[in-house]
């Protein structure tokens, strides 16, 4: 199995970026989510940029 990360649409809620993080690190996706929502809200919007840069560049 490769190591390399993907996104994961099939269990993805938008577009698969922490569903396929949480596959890539073996945990939970809910936690991923949370974090992201916390990284938007504790760092004016900045989580949404790289949100969206993973999303474009990732496979």
């Amino acid at each position: 199995m490769s190591n390399r990360f993907r996104l994961d649409r099939a269990n993805g809620k938008i577009m698969g970026v922490c569903a396929g993080i949480a596959a890539h690190f073996d945990i939970d996706p809910m936690l991923v989510r949370l974090g992201f929502v916390i990284g938007t809200l504790a760092g004016f919007g900045s989580a949404i940029l790289l949100y969206i840069a993973i999303a474009l560049i990732a496979d």
